[in-house]
C-alpha cells in the first residue's frame, strides 16, 4: 500500500470533518448525488429506447423525469477503464488503465511479478483526484457498492463501501461489492438512512454486477422471456435487463421515501455495450471491447427535479463529461485539467451544446504494458456531427480479442444518420472527411509508438 494512499487517506477524513462542521446539512446547493451504472448492455435493450420486448419500467420512469440524451457515449468499451474515466474524469490513454488486467503473457496469473503489475495498475488512482474525494471537500459522504477495480473502495475517496480490493482474497473487480442488486441493496439503504439523519449530502456509487453474466436471472423474470422460439441465450439477457431494471426502481424507491428525491441528482449510464450472441453466453461481434456503436454508445440521464426541466436531448455527450458536471451541480471544485464539458449550465437552460467532436479509444482486454498504453492499442475514434471515423492500431491482441479480430484495417466512415448500425463504410467516397477527422484524432491523442495498420495513416 502507497505512503501516498495512507496520506491521502488521512486529508480525505479532514476535509470531511471541516467541510460537515461548515456545512450543517444538506441544502439545496448540495444535491445528493446519485450514478447508477448498468454492466454490459447495449443501447438498444430499455423500453424507452425503443426496445419491444424488454421491460424497463422503471428506468422508463426515470427517463420520463429525466434530461434524456439517446446519443450518448463511453470513451472505451471495456469496464475497468471505463469506471476509471467515471472516477477520475480522464480518459485511458491518460488515467493509464487501458484494459482489465495485466497480461498473462508476460507474467503468470498469482506470480509476484502479476502481482506487482496489477499493484502498479491500481496506483495510478493516487495521480488523481477523484469525484468523492472533491466531493469530501463540500462535506459528502460517499458509499461504493458493485464494481470497483482500484483497490479497496478507501482508495478512490469513499468514505464507505463494500468493497476489500486487491490484494485481498477475491479482491479484483469488487468482490462483496459484487452483491449489490443480485443480493438486494441493504447496504445501500443504510448508508442513505445514515446519511439523511445526519443531515450530510451524499454520493452513491451504484454499480451492480448487472446485466452482466453470469446471466442467472429469477426464474419470475425468466418466464416472460423464454418462449416465442427465442433462444436461451437471448431469453437469460432479457430477464437479466429486467432484474437489473427492478434494482434500479428499489433505489430510487428508498429515496423517494426519504423525502429527499427533489433534491438528489441522478445520473444514468452504462459502463459499454453488450449484444447477445444468440448461439452461446457471450457477446456478439461489434459489441462489447469494440467502437462500433454497439460496444460504446448508451443512453445518458440527468434527473434533478429540483432544477432541470425534463426534456429529450439530440446532441452528443459522453461519459467523459460526468464528473465536471456532478462536481458543477455539488458547488465542488472541478480540477482544470479535466477534458470533459460541464453540461450544467445547459441542462439548466436548455440551450444548445456547442460540441464539434466525440472522442474515443480501443485497447486490448490484457494490458501488454502497464507503462505504455500503445502496446495495446487497437482503434482511436471520433464522432463529428453524423460521421464516424475508426482508425485501426497494430496493439497487441489477446485471448479475449481472439473470436473478435480487427478484420478490417483501413480507415471506417460510417454515417450515423443514415446507417445507425454501422453497415457500409463509406470512407472511400469521402476521403476528405476522413482526413479531416483523422487529423483531429491526432490532435486528440497524438500515437507515437505503434505502427497504424490503415493504408490512409501509413501515406501521410
Amino acid at each position: 500500500m502507497s505512503c501516498r494512499f495512507s496520506w491521502w487517506k488521512l486529508v480525505t477524513a479532514f476535509l470531511v470533518c471541516v467541510s460537515t462542521c461548515v456545512h450543517a446539512s444538506a441544502d439545496d446547493d448540495r444535491p445528493n448525488i446519485v450514478l447508477i451504472l448498468s454492466d454490459d448492455q447495449a443501447w438498444t435493450d430499455y423500453h424507452f429506447m425503443g426496445h419491444d420486448t424488454i421491460q424497463t419500467e422503471n428506468l422508463d420512469r426515470l427517463a420520463k423525469q429525466s434530461v434524456v440524451f439517446r446519443r450518448g457515449y463511453v470513451p472505451t468499451a471495456l469496464c475497468r477503464p471505463s469506471l476509471m474515466t467515471l472516477i477520475t474524469g480522464h480518459y485511458a490513454h491518460r488515467h493509464g488503465v487501458t484494459g482489465n488486467d495485466p497480461s498473462p503473457k508476460y507474467a503468470k496469473v498469482g506470480s509476484d511479478l502479476h502481482n506487482k503489475r496489477r499493484a502498479q495498475l491500481i496506483a495510478n488512482i493516487d495521480k488523481f483526484e477523484t469525484l468523492p474525494e472533491l466531493l469530501a471537500e463540500r462535506g459528502y459522504v460517499s458509499h461504493q457498492s458493485g464494481k470497483w477495480w482500484e483497490g479497496n473502495f478507501r482508495r478512490g475517496g469513499f468514505t464507505e463501501g463494500m468493497t476489500r480490493g486487491f490484494p485481498e482474497p477475491g479482491g479484483r473487480h469488487g468482490d462483496d461489492g459484487l452483491k449489490i442488486g443480485r443480493t438486494g441493496i441493504e447496504p445501500i439503504k443504510t448508508f442513505v438512512d445514515q446519511a439523511v439523519a445526519d443531515k450530510k449530502p451524499f454520493f452513491l456509487w451504484y454499480a451492480p454486477f448487472l446485466p452482466h453474466t453470469p446471466h442467472n436471472p429469477p426464474e419470475r423474470f425468466l418466464a416472460k422471456y423464454n418462449k416465442d422460439g427465442r433462444s436461451p441465450s437471448v431469453a437469460r439477457y432479457y430477464a437479466m435487463c429486467e432484474w437489473f431494471d427492478e434494482t434500479c426502481g428499489q433505489l430510487i424507491d428508498h429515496i423517494e421515501k426519504q423525502n429527499i428525491r427533489k433534491n438528489t441528482l441522478i445520473v444514468y449510464v452504462t459502463d459499454n455495450g453488450w449484444i447477445q450472441d444468440p448461439k452461446g453466453r457471450g457477446y456478439a461481434p461489434r459489441s462489447k471491447q469494440t467502437p462500433y456503436e454497439g460496444g460504446i454508445r448508451t443512453p445518458i440521464l440527468f434527473s434533478w427535479p429540483a432544477a432541470l426541466q425534463p426534456r429529450e436531448r439530440e446532441e452528443l455527450v459522453s461519459s467523459i463529461d460526468l464528473v465536471p458536471t456532478m462536481l458543477a451541480a455539488a458547488g465542488a471544485r472541478i480540477p482544470k485539467d479535466l477534458p470533459g464539458m460541464n453540461l450544467l449550465p445547459n441542462l439548466r437552460t436548455g440551450g444548445k451544446i456547442t460540441r464539434d467532436t466525440l472522442f474515443g479509444e480501443g485497447f486490448a482486454h490484457d494490458i501488454a504494458d502497464v507503462e505504455q498504453p500503445e502496446a495495446s492499442l487497437l482503434y482511436r475514434w471520433c464522432i463529428s456531427g453524423k460521421w464516424k471515423l475508426l482508425l485501426t492500431y497494430d496493439g497487441e491482441v489477446n485471448r479475449y480479442q481472439s473470436t473478435h479480430p480487427r478484420k478490417e484495417k483501413r480507415p471506417q466512415l460510417f454515417d450515423l444518420i443514415a446507417d445507425p448500425h454501422e453497415m457500409k463504410n463509406v470512407a472511400g467516397q469521402h476521403p476528405e472527411i476522413v482526413s479531416g477527422l483523422a487529423t483531429k484524432i491526432a490532435d486528440w491523442y497524438p500515437v507515437s509508438k505503434r505502427k497504424v495498420l490503415t493504408r490512409f495513416e501509413s501515406s501521410r
